[in-house]
């Protein structure tokens, strides 16, 4: 077994969700969520297919970041899994909807910060072993730092 690591290239002003699924429908069926949860949210999804023609399939409403969840789903390359590039929304918007829905397994990560993907290699195929999502803590929040985390929240609209 060999391991690879793929970092994940988000473009500005985008968030990533990137899951494990079972089935071909789920690039329609996420497609169905996106739109419906936010729909204004621009968007690209891409599937990796992990059996006949083995292609990613992509879906979505914006021509660039389809283009880049295909190159980052190809990048990555483990079977059945998925890669969702957003924009005009946030993960927080879609997150339930997309693990209720029926044919995803794992979610990996949804974020904004950068992104490296673990990926182990067999004879078989390639697999998500999981990811690295951002930076190591660089210590313990203050007060000065809590103060800023909830006004964040607030200027963000999550919280009165």
């Amino acid at each position: 077994m060999d391991l690879d690591v793929y970092r994940v290239e988000i473009p500005e002003g985008c968030n990533v969700i990137i899951g494990h699924t079972h089935f071909i429908k789920t690039a329609e069926d996420l497609y169905e969520i996106m739109v419906s949860a936010v729909p204004q949210v621009k968007f690209g999804i891409a599937f990796c297919e992990a059996s006949g023609p083995c292609l990613v399939r992509v879906e979505g409403n914006d021509e660039a970041l389809k283009s880049c969840a295909a190159r980052d789903a190809q990048g990555i390359g483990a079977g059945h899994s998925f890669t969702i590039l957003m924009r005009d929304a946030y993960p927080i918007n879609v997150l339930n909807a997309i693990k209720s829905c029926q044919e995803v397994c794992t979610i990996f990560c949804a974020t904004a910060n950068p992104v490296e993907v673990v990926i182990f290699k067999s004879a078989q195929g390639r697999g998500i072993l999981g990811v690295v999502d951002g930076s190591a803590p660089k210590g313990i929040e203050d007060p000065a730092a809590r103060t800023a985390r909830k006004e964040m929240l607030r200027k963000f609209g999550y919280k009165l």
